[in-house]
């Protein structure tokens, strides 16, 4: 372990999200955390002739590089990887992978879907996994595969962080909290559930041995050690491999009974408990039960988040004179308020395209007008973003007999001002804001506590807590507001 004389360490976190990937270095220990962005680089699907691709093998390469400017600034003590969840990559018997990874926006999955509840039931998946039905699980996935050419020589399935970690170490492994989004896994027992995986006819073979976060996940193989220049024997260390798992172990909570919302692409609303909330109204209200740091476990849900915005921004880009970021929201402060809401989970909006036109259709079906200005989407989008946040975190306060106190909004949404006072409002409840880094937070404190130099959970959260930039809001305003407009959407 490379330490400084005043018991400190540089840590590498490969953060790879939606849209890119960035290696992180993260000098952490006792009483500071600072972060350093080594190398950034895009993270661009391809559309195939079979389907909608990620290209894993540069992203690979993104994340060599940047593991080669990191060493350059010095020793790096160990790396970890996060990624988003779900997807994965077949491996054969020789280890090699088997053509590119789907995409979960990639369309294959409805039908696939259709069959895995034929067999299993909604009822038996969720007494099991506790998961949320969305269409591009992995179990679903797994059962659109099957058709493939691939299907006959795979051997190993690894999820994409997994795999990324394969291929620095040479080793296999299961990270937990990522194993646990894939409708396979046992949300009572902490285990793969051989059940479901034996109910739809999978090998459970393919099924590597779980790892818990900070557990060691090997050390780099010469070729990349001899690429990065970083020492030989450099350690991977397991981390919370879901990014927003990471993400929510970087909360900076220093009192029990809070909220969060991890904000980016997704928002992930929700609660930390100690034990799966399991029941008939969880599986209807659609709540996940998915595997957090120390066997904690993130009850929430999944919410289709600044997707909506980034997107509508793509198409606008097309227009030389649409505005820029704070332009935009700047217009969005000025429109008129609740003129037009929209439900961001319809999955209308889920595959990449044209999503301004998407939204105007949504809203003529639902007797509303289309915004007649790029703010006016903007306005909508964040109106509606914020009362799914309302909503998802009221329904999972009742699920789960508890109510939080204040709401952490963490991941890039945190920068979004209006995003996080409407929160505040909508909810009635204290929002603190930030870290906008929460991932790679969580990625470098949990190699930090694996190698002795941060404590528990929430000795981890008072670091980020002391160490990192954040706002506070305060409910304003009149909230009947927003339950009028609430009710407009019919699901509060």
């Amino acid at each position: 372990m490379s330490v400084t004389a005043h018991n400190e360490a540089v840590f590498a976190a490969v953060d790879l999200g939606a849209t890119s990937g960035r290696v992180i270095t993260g000098r952490a220990g006792p009483g500071k955390l600072v972060l350093t962005e080594a190398h950034r680089f895009p993270n661009t699907p391809v559309r195939l002739p079979d389907g909608l691709r990620w290209n894993v093998p540069a992203l690979y390469q993104g994340m060599l590089d940047g593991l080669r400017t990191a060493a350059r600034s010095g020793p790096v003590a160990s790396i970890g990887v996060d990624t988003w969840a779900v997807d994965y990559g077949l491996l054969d018997a020789d280890g090699a992978l088997l053509g590119l990874p789907f995409h979960y926006r990639d369309g294959r999955n409805g039908k696939a879907a259709e069959e895995v509840l034929a067999a299993c039931g909604a009822k038996e998946l969720y007494a099991v996994g506790g998961l949320q039905h969305l269409a591009f699980n992995t179990v679903f996935q797994l059962a659109a595969h099957r058709a493939s050419a691939q299907w006959g020589t795979a051997r190993t399935m690894l999820l994409i962080p997994d795999l990324l970690v394969h291929w620095l170490t040479g080793t296999v492994g299961a990270e937990i909290t990522n194993a646990s989004t894939t409708g396979l896994f046992d949300a009572s027992a902490g285990t793969w559930s051989d059940t479901l995986i034996g109910r739809l006819g999978l090998e459970r073979s393919w099924f590597p041995p779980l790892r818990e976060p900070g557990d060691p996940a090997g050390t780099l193989l010469p070729h990349v050690a001899e690429y990065t220049g970083l020492a030989a024997g450099t350690r991977v260390t397991t981390v919370a491999s879901h990014d927003t798992a990471s993400a929510v172990a970087a909360v900076p909570a220093t009192e029990p009974g809070f909220a969060y919302v991890s904000c980016g692409t997704w928002s992930l609303a929700g609660l930390e408990l100690a034990a799966p909330v399991l029941t008939e109204e969880s599986r209807a209200a659609n709540f996940s039960n998915e595997r957090g740091v120390d066997g904690t476990v993130r009850f929430l849900r999944n919410i289709m988040g600044l997707w909506l915005l980034e997107e509508c921004r793509r198409a606008w880009d097309r227009d030389s004179t649409a505005p820029n970021l704070p332009g935009l929201l700047a217009e969005a402060a000025r429109a008129r308020p609740f003129t037009a809401v929209i439900d961001p989970d319809d999955e209308a909006f889920l595959a990449p395209g044209d999503m301004p036109s998407r939204i105007d259709a949504h809203l003529v079906r639902t007797g509303q007008a289309p915004p007649g200005s790029p703010g006016g989407y903007v306005r909508c989008v964040l109106e509606s973003l914020t009362l799914a946040h309302r909503r998802t975190l009221r329904q999972a306060a009742r699920l789960a007999g508890r109510e939080p106190a204040r709401i952490h909004l963490v991941g890039g949404g945190s920068r979004n001002e209006l995003l996080c006072q409407w929160t505040a409002d909508a909810t009635g409840l204290p929002v603190t804001a930030g870290p906008a880094e929460a991932t790679a937070l969580g990625n470098v404190l949990l190699q930090a506590r694996a190698h002795g130099l941060v404590g528990d959970l929430l000795d981890m959260r008072r670091l980020v807590a002391r160490t990192q930039e954040l706002r506070q809001y305060t409910p304003q305003g009149d909230q009947r507001a927003w339950d009028r407009a609430a009710a407009r959407l019919g699901t509060d």
